[in-house]
């Protein structure tokens, strides 16, 4: 996959802007969700990478950064294949989503 498809499945996979997801990650519903390795959840610091991502200028992005950017995406297609039914406003499912930055309830 090349920069310009990655940046253009990023810009679609993470739907909530740079604040949206800051203000998010200090919740303690972001902070106990996912799968945690130690102290920090593994989407909760991908999360935090992910607000600097989207506040970098596109040319200053590296190979590296390129490389988390494909993580996101399929992070959220994957554990968007797995909805739960019903109403998911408050579930562990969307807060693992939302600290990969995407609110599968968010309107576009």
């Amino acid at each position: 996959m090349d920069r310009e498809q990655t940046q253009r499945e990023f810009d679609d996979a993470v739907n909530m802007t740079p604040k949206e997801l800051s203000d998010w990650l200090e919740t303690e519903d972001s902070k106990n969700s996912g799968q945690h390795k130690g102290g920090e959840s593994i989407g909760h610091e991908s999360g935090r990478r992910i607000v600097k991502l989207l506040r970098t200028k596109k040319a200053d992005l590296t190979d590296d950064d390129h490389t988390h950017m494909r993580k996101v995406v399929g992070y959220v297609h994957r554990h968007l294949a797995q909805r739960p039914s019903g109403d998911v406003r408050e579930t562990t499912w969307r807060y693992s989503l939302m600290n990969w930055g995407h609110d599968p309830v968010k309107k576009k």
